[in-house]
């Protein structure tokens, strides 16, 4: 590969100590935002504790090393918080931290068995049954299904105020990403987070002053508990399980109910690990699909998001974020990405950054939403360039995924005296692949005559 960017340091390269202290605190900065972003999401669709953001950094950090370790060091791809998993965990948090758990135990099985069968069968199966015409879609509708969150987050339509602070996050973002210099292009979430936290500290103050109540915005009461030792320790999801033990996956109807919520998710993000590793192999003029090989690599992400999940509750994946830091800072070192993993554990238990992250105010994130929502929708809109629309079976598959999914349709089942549900993404996606198939088919047969 010849078409990638000059490196000043190479995938194998050792940096002095302080300067890899550097480049990984800007690899810090580039995948916090998304990292954090998932439990606070998930928490606020559910109103419900399980998640939080420091177990989410240990998740991330255990996963990275996970990955790497599967990959020989060979690969300089940091795993964070998955925001494709997100409508997954809503439904698994009915079913407790044990649910959780195995939810992203089953998708990472899907990488180990995708693995081994592209050990023993090569590539050629995955185009066949899962062309862009089926991701594309696929991604974008996992896009559109979060877009109510986004518009919940920001205040639905009553809170001025929230809305105006949220809207007003997503304009600096955008701002940041595209009118930037090239310091911060990198960091538009940051920025925009930061906007967001001072435009409503400052909201806040004005309404404690004025007695207005719809501006106070701000809750800091997380900071009361920094003398409490005990808040220091991030709430792992495996100690919550191993608390709340597994009644609530006591009967089978909840293990397919699971099952149902998250492996079908698992073969999109599947599509993304390859796509983003085939972006970064052009980046670094490495062939990550051939060295350390595309099995070894599913093989991490795999067991890494499993990891990730047993300590932080959420599936992992490849962070484009990070991808995009290696290709600003011309740096592949994976001991980069070692490190940053690294930090991302420590950071986990300094309690005041930890409780700093809590009193984020809602809007903002739901500002930060629409864009990191926007452009996963709109990176599964990308694939369509991949796709010739001049070609009614296409169309076809398409409008299957697109309306079934957008129109909400899911199946319900009793079994066992529980209900199975299969959602929303589940059902566009196998509807879309059977499509595909029976269209392809007859196109075949039309053929031979």
């Amino acid at each position: 590969m010849t078409n990638g960017i000059k490196l000043v340091y190479d995938v194998y390269d050792k940096l002095p100590f302080k300067k890899n202290i550097i480049f990984a605190l800007q690899q810090f900065l580039a995948v916090i935002a998304a990292t954090i972003l998932v439990p606070v999401l998930v928490n606020s669709a559910t109103s419900t504790e399980y998640l939080n953001q420091a177990s989410a950094l240990v998740g991330a950090g255990m996963g990275t090393i996970v990955y790497l370790l599967f990959t020989r060091f060979k690969s300089p791809v940091f795993l964070g918080s998955s925001f494709a998993f997100i409508p997954a965990l809503i439904g698994a948090v009915s079913f407790g931290y044990f649910g959780i758990i195995m939810g992203a135990i089953m998708a990472g099985l899907v990488y180990v068995l995708l693995a081994a069968i592209i050990w023993k069968c090569g590539t050629d199966w995955v185009d066949k049954y899962m062309p862009p015409i089926i991701i594309g879609p696929t991604v974008a509708l996992i896009g559109f299904s979060l877009a109510g969150s986004a518009i919940g987050n920001l205040g639905g339509n009553t809170s001025y105020v929230t809305i105006f602070i949220g809207i007003a996050t997503f304009m600096v973002v955008a701002l940041a990403s595209n009118r930037g210099p090239k310091s911060i292009r990198l960091y538009p979430f940051i920025i925009g987070i930061m906007f967001g936290y001072i435009l409503a500290a400052l909201l806040t103050i004005v309404g404690n002053a004025c007695n207005i109540e719809e501006l106070i915005i701000m809750d800091y009461s997380a900071f009361d508990d920094i003398g409490n030792f005990d808040k220091w320790i991030p709430d792992l999801t495996f100690l919550g399980a191993i608390d709340q033990g597994t009644s609530l996956m006591s009967s089978a109807a909840s293990w397919v109910t699971v099952a149902v919520l998250f492996i079908p998710i698992a073969f999109v993000v599947f599509a993304e690990h390859i796509a983003d590793h085939k972006n970064l192999s052009s980046i670094i003029n490495h062939d990550l699909i051939k060295e350390p090989g595309l099995k070894n690599t599913l093989l991490g992400d795999g067991v890494g998001s499993m990891v990730g999940a047993f300590f932080g509750g959420c599936p992992n994946t490849t962070y484009g974020e990070s991808i995009g830091c290696v290709a600003l800072s011309r740096n592949a070192s994976v001991s980069t990405i070692l490190l940053t993993a690294i930090i991302c554990i420590v950071v986990a238990f300094i309690y005041p950054f930890v409780a700093f992250l809590t009193t984020i105010p809602t809007c903002v994130v739901g500002g930060i939403s629409i864009a990191l929502y926007g452009y996963i929708a709109v990176s599964g809109l990308r694939m369509f360039k991949e796709v010739d629309l001049n070609d009614s079976k296409n169309l076809y598959v398409a409008a299957a995924i697109f309306i079934t999914g957008i129109g909400g349709l899911s199946l319900q089942f009793d079994f066992d005296g529980q209900a199975i549900v299969i959602g929303t993404i589940a059902c566009a996606l196998i509807i879309g692949i059977i499509t595909n198939l029976l269209l392809s088919w007859k196109a075949k047969e039309d053929d031979d005559f």
